[in-house]
């Protein structure tokens, strides 16, 4: 008779087996093959089939383009520094491009830290793997470029200052995406005097404001605000790019930032990695959120995951600006599961307001408690000239 066997997954009929005709032999063997458990696809949490993290030859070849213009190249010495909760895929393109690019580099991988906090910790821009460890912050402060592969990045890391002092490093954030999202988003040389003339015009800036037909009207006090941006590299010491990149910031002073933001339909919660589908209502009063208002599950999360850290600080302003990226889109959210992307490429989104709570080196301020917060359709003045007109780059910032 007809049987299974279960390691090969096939079907077996012995010669022996006595079927009354074809037709009973068929549907014998149409029976147990429906009994037969198929490999399954892996799949996302929306049914689609989930990207698989592997090197490929183009992706290679993107990193070592990235790194070249980063300035990376025969000698260059290179730290590549990671966690255990590193997306491997991204050390290990990054480690092939050096070597191939001629770099003098090490591998740094330190144990991702325990989770203290009271919720899901995700897209701070602040990583706590160094945790201090002395010789490691001396051996980053001793070469060129640090490939930052860790999972939240060291930009807001309480150690990136004293790194960035000691006046030799520069930084280049390979963000936790999936590389296919890092090859669309590959930062070209163009994006870089654009890129600097929007930090420039911040910088000679008194004041932002922006608003919005959805009621935002927030005043930023810019004096003596550390300004920056990138457009995903940075050839100098002290440097700080990020890969996705295309984004012009702002980290205002104390008490500077007041206000207020309403959220619309459509924008974004990059720490969510969700897409708005009700209005949140902000009130911003000397730097912090002093009140959260709205009706849907978007206000509800946010007011709750705030409530949650229990720290001042988490409600405070980070950095404000505007995405310069063209390659980036509000679309590509709905493209990806959550765990393929970290979500920068919504940071760059060229003409958006980019707003930002939780930690500020600049401020004195460090926390756990982040939200980045792409928004659509804001018009953006400096010193009363508008730069962003209806999430619409202008003049000579277009790109």
């Amino acid at each position: 008779m007809a049987r299974v066997d279960a390691r090969r997954r096939r079907i077996i009929v012995d010669e022996s087996g006595i079927f009354e005709n074809q037709i009973d032999k068929h549907d014998a063997i149409e029976k147990l093959n429906s009994q037969v458990k198929k490999p399954r696809k892996a799949r996302s949490q929306w049914g689609l089939a989930m990207l698989q993290e592997r090197i490929e030859g183009r992706w290679l070849d993107c990193f070592r383009r990235v790194f070249a213009l980063n300035g990376i190249g025969d000698g260059t010495q290179v730290a590549v520094l990671s966690e255990t909760q590193s997306r491997p895929v991204l050390i290990h393109l990054s480690e092939l491009a050096l070597h191939d690019l001629g770099a003098a580099f090490c591998m740094i991988q330190m144990p991702t830290p325990r989770q203290t906090a009271p919720v899901p910790v995700k897209s701070t821009g602040t990583s706590w793997a160094i945790q201090g460890n002395r010789p490691v912050i001396e051996a980053l402060k001793r070469v060129d470029v640090i490939v930052d592969c860790t999972v939240e990045g060291l930009i807001h890391a309480p150690e990136w200052p004293e790194i960035e002092d000691a006046g030799r490093a520069r930084l280049l954030v390979v963000c936790n995406e999936h590389p296919e999202i890092l090859e669309r988003t590959e930062p070209t040389a163009a994006l870089g005097p654009k890129v600097a003339l929007g930090i420039a015009m911040l910088r000679a800036a008194r004041e932002m404001r922006v608003t919005s037909p959805a009621g935002t009207d927030l005043v930023i006090d810019l004096t003596d605000a550390p300004c920056g941006g990138t457009p995903g590299f940075g050839t100098t010491p002290g440097a700080v790019a990020h890969w996705p990149g295309g984004l012009c910031l702002a980290f205002p002073g104390k008490n500077c930032v007041n206000g207020r933001i309403v959220m619309d339909v459509g924008d974004m919660n990059l720490t969510f990695k969700t897409t708005l589908t009700s209005r949140i209502d902000f009130t911003v009063e000397n730097d912090f959120v002093t009140a959260i208002r709205g009706d849907g599950v978007d206000a509800l999360h946010f007011r709750e995951y705030m409530e949650a850290w229990n720290d001042r600080n988490a409600y405070g302003m980070s950095h404000v600006g505007w995405g310069m990226n063209p390659a980036a889109r509000w679309v590509s959210a709905a493209m990806y599961d959550k765990r393929d992307m970290q979500a920068v490429e919504f940071r760059a989104l060229a003409g958006s307001f980019l707003w930002s709570t939780g930690a500020n080196q600049y401020a004195g301020r460090y926390t756990l408690g982040h939200f980045d917060l792409p928004m659509r359709n804001c018009t953006i003045a400096l010193d009363g000239k508008i730069v962003v007109r209806d999430g619409v780059l202008q003049g000579e910032l277009a790109v």
